[in-house]
């Protein structure tokens, strides 16, 4: 039996293809299944090409958290600039953002998020990612708040912590997406009138 040619693809679109095929793992196999190896070969590509674009596993998670966090704050920030300047559309949008993102994500986004935790790099980079998207909604909800800036991001925080947990009950199933947008949107509504 012949071996087939491994297609040359220019090295973005070859990690775009390693991130989608990472992807597709983790929602039908979970993260234990996530080797550079299994990647590789599931991608149809030899093992070097995989360790070349990632180095480890842990590099591997690194970049996907980082593909996922950029697409989620690139769809807000789109959001947001077309959202009345209000803090009722401001937290409708930063709400249901965030919970599409998780419907886009599903199971992918959990175990990933799972697998992240433990290693100081990826625990370094994990809270990289939650300052950005503690810093974007601060900037987004500041003009309809008296706190002090410290208080401001504090709070900040904790609706970023509250929409990762409306987000978990979404993706289990015990709340629809609008069930957990409308919910989210209230807290964050309320945690700033």
């Amino acid at each position: 039996m012949a071996k087939t040619a491994i297609r040359k693809l220019p090295k973005p679109e070859r990690r775009a293809q390693l991130i989608e095929t990472a992807k597709e793992i983790l929602r039908e196999c979970g993260a234990d299944a996530l080797t550079l190896g299994h990647l590789a070969e599931r991608a149809g590509v030899s093992k070097p090409i995989a360790y070349e674009h990632f180095g480890t596993r842990e590099g591997l998670l690194i970049a996907l958290s980082h593909e996922i966090e950029e697409r989620h704050t690139t769809k807000l920030k789109k959001a947001l600039s077309q959202t009345p300047a209000d803090l009722p559309s401001i937290a409708g949008i930063i709400a249901a953002t965030y919970i599409e993102c998780a419907a886009e994500n599903g199971s992918e986004w959990q175990a990933m998020s799972s697998a992240l935790r433990g290693n100081a790099e990826m625990d370094r980079v994990q809270q990289e990612l939650a300052d950005d998207y503690v810093a974007l909604i601060a900037a987004a909800v500041a003009p309809h708040s008296r706190l002090a800036e410290s208080d401001l991001r504090l709070r900040c925080a904790g609706i970023a912590g509250a929409a990762e947990t409306i987000a978990r009950e979404f993706v289990r199933g015990r709340a629809t997406e609008s069930d957990a947008a409308v919910n989210l949107a209230a807290l964050i509504v309320n945690g700033f009138a």
